[in-house]
């Protein structure tokens, strides 16, 4: 098979599964999504690694790997690794500056004690928050962790009444007031549909 017949790939966080597959769909992208686990955000120091692993494992298949993943607390890290490798990734710092855009900033100087949620995470709030942070086990640790914020705000994605429900729970368990903001997919989908629309060159002789 020659590179231009090879398919596409887009290595993501795990927990923008749910959106790139609507968002293929919406556009009909002929991509593959290969995800890296989204807990590894409890962990930064993996993500790097991790998305290296995948792309060792998939260039030789694909004509093209697309990174949809922030810095996410690595540091630069990511970003140094993919630059050795030649590999292409969305811009943006986070998922909250995709889906939020201008807003998130705005939000985060108007109150900058303002904890974010997305569509997945108020549908893993307890899974992925009170399990991985340990406070199912250690309440009392809840107010080291959260005692600083002053308010949650809720970017939306799609609009789901039960995660709706899920995010008031959420506010209710950190004390705090909620707000909520339609955002949609944003820049996560503007920037993708550009990427995906002009193909950008890596560098000819990235080191392995």
């Amino acid at each position: 098979m020659s590179a231009s017949q090879m398919p596409v790939a887009l290595i993501i966080c795990g927990a923008l599964a749910r959106e790139l597959l609507a968002l293929k769909a919406r556009h009909g992208w002929a991509v593959d999504i290969v995800a890296v686990p989204a807990t590894f955000h409890m962990f930064p120091a993996r993500i790097a690694p991790a998305v290296e692993k995948r792309i060792v494992e998939l260039r030789e298949h694909y004509s093209r790997l697309i990174v949809v993943y922030g810095d996410c607390g690595t540091g630069g890290a990511l970003d140094s690794m993919l630059d050795r490798l030649g590999v292409e990734r969305i811009a943006g710092p986070h998922c909250y500056e995709w889906y939020g855009g201008t807003l998130f900033q705005q939000l985060l100087d108007e109150e900058p004690g303002s904890y974010f949620l997305t569509d997945f995470m108020a549908r893993q709030f307890r899974t992925l928050i009170l399990k991985s942070m340990g406070l199912d086990r250690f309440p009392q640790l809840k107010e080291d962790y959260f005692g600083s914020y002053r308010r949650l705000v809720y970017l939306v994605q799609r609009p789901d009444p039960a995660l709706v429900e899920q995010a008031k729970a959420a506010a209710t368990y950190l004390g705090l007031p909620l707000e909520i903001r339609a955002t949609g997919y944003h820049f996560l989908e503007e920037r993708l549909l550009e990427l995906l629309q002009h193909p950008i060159c890596p560098p000819d002789d990235p080191q392995p």
